[in-house]
């Protein structure tokens, strides 16, 4: 057995090269699902209502993550976490090489929508998987800084974002609007062949996490973890769910609905672009930053002080955006995906590990953390309604108002979960 820095190193590198490739994958859609997937699978419908429904299959991914948290946080609490990542991995990258590869509706009709969101269930499925594993997988090899390792998997996400904005945009640049929309689309999505075969490759090095081990060995494994959650965890589950409402909220707002609305107010679909690859850029300095920080300050006063800061923003988002400049576009998603989100974000993935015993851990870390990510899938969808009634952006950011004090109220309830080793004896107390 290899010592124990160089396993916690495997271990954070395929945290966070398996986050970045799911969530290449998982919001390479959510990006394609604000300026492409309109035109090319939804063509007879106008363009607000084709606008919903692009964002309708995009929600169905969300809808099916809490499925694959149950699903491989079952078998990952009862077989071992290194098991469930490499199928999770293996089936997120063979759904997006063939939405790649998927007709259009000009040319199998309503067979290539339908397709598309069977395709996004094996996404969301995916992901749902993924992340838990992935995070205790860092978490349950590191003997301190939880915060910051468990960061490296959120960090992953907007990495994720990075390239997958980029890989369109690169493509964009590269194609007439004709090209881009008849088959331009699709080249950043048959490149997660190539992430993928980097990914199983790095994690096929890692090495099971101690925690497992010894719980497995002392005889503690649940026969069905998701119902011990359930009957000894109940309020550490809605607690978790409730804290990262406001952070898949405000994420899925600034990812996927200001795409749409930046355009729609006379922002060229490139600048959105260029200014959410600016953006993500700095969000992963910013999720390891605040991650780390939490680590020395408690998850709670960072969290806090970020869904205060969010809600305030929220007011602010949308006019900056509306302004017309370049530069004040790339000012509101570089502060609200890169510095403000990731005080919610980046502390999350440690906090919601720290709620749960090892026996359990993944089915718990998953379900909390899939379940408040339904308020991503469904934002973009419920702000895309609003907006084709009224151009008043007024509503949505009292939604996401509405949404971080939720958040606070739940950040308030619990009891700080940073402090001291990661042990059956630390998180058997009441979830708290």
């Amino acid at each position: 057995m290899t010592d124990s820095p160089t396993r916690l190193r495997r271990a954070v590198a395929s945290s966070f090269l398996g986050s970045v490739i799911e969530y290449y994958d998982f919001l390479l859609y959510a990006t394609a699902s604000a300026v492409v997937f309109g035109k090319v699978f939804f063509p007879g419908l106008d363009p607000g209502l084709a606008t919903v429904a692009s964002f309708g299959t995009f929600a169905t991914g969300y809808l099916a993550r809490p499925l694959g948290g149950l699903v491989f946080g079952h078998f990952g609490d009862r077989l071992g976490r290194k098991r469930m990542l490499v199928l999770t991995m293996s089936l997120m990258g063979g759904a997006s090489i063939l939405i790649g590869l998927l007709p259009d509706y000009a040319t199998i009709g309503t067979a290539a929508p339908i397709l598309l969101v069977l395709l996004r269930i094996v996404q969301g499925v995916s992901v749902g998987g993924e992340w838990g594993g992935s995070v205790l997988l860092s978490v349950e090899h590191a003997e301190s800084r939880r915060g910051l390792w468990a960061g490296f998997t959120n960090a992953g996400g907007p990495a994720g974002t990075l390239l997958s904005t980029l890989a369109l945009s690169v493509t964009a640049k590269l194609t007439s609007e004709a090209d881009f929309l008849a088959w331009g689309w699709r080249i950043p999505f048959l490149l997660s062949a190539l992430l993928l075969a980097v990914g199983l490759f790095v994690r096929a090095r890692v090495e099971e996490t101690p925690a497992f081990v010894a719980a497995t060995q002392q005889g503690r494994r649940r026969r069905l973890p998701v119902l011990a959650v359930l009957r000894e965890r109940p309020k550490a589950l809605l607690l978790g769910i409730g804290i990262g409402l406001a952070a898949f909220v405000f994420q899925a707002t600034l990812t996927t609905f200001v795409l749409s609305y930046g355009v729609k107010v006379g922002h060229t679909r490139q600048d959105v672009l260029d200014a959410l690859t600016i953006s993500s850029a700095i969000a992963v300095v910013g999720v390891l930053g605040w991650a780390a920080l939490s680590d020395l300050f408690g998850r709670r006063p960072v969290m806090l002080t970020g869904a205060v800061l969010i809600a305030v923003f929220g007011f602010a988002l949308f006019p900056l955006v509306r302004y017309g400049e370049q530069s004040s576009l790339v000012l509101a998603l570089a502060v609200g995906q890169g510095v403000l989100h990731p005080m919610l974000f980046g502390p999350m993935a440690a906090l919601y590990t720290e709620l749960f015993a090892t026996e359990t851990r993944y089915t718990g870390a998953s379900l909390g953390y899939q379940l408040a990510g339904l308020g991503a899938g469904f934002a973009p969808l419920i702000f895309a309604e609003l907006q084709r009634s009224s151009v008043d952006t007024l509503p949505v950011s009292w939604t996401i108002a509405v949404f971080c004090a939720l958040s606070a109220v739940c950040v308030l309830a619990i009891r700080e979960t940073g402090r001291g080793m990661l042990a059956p004896e630390l998180v058997e107390s009441d979830g708290r």
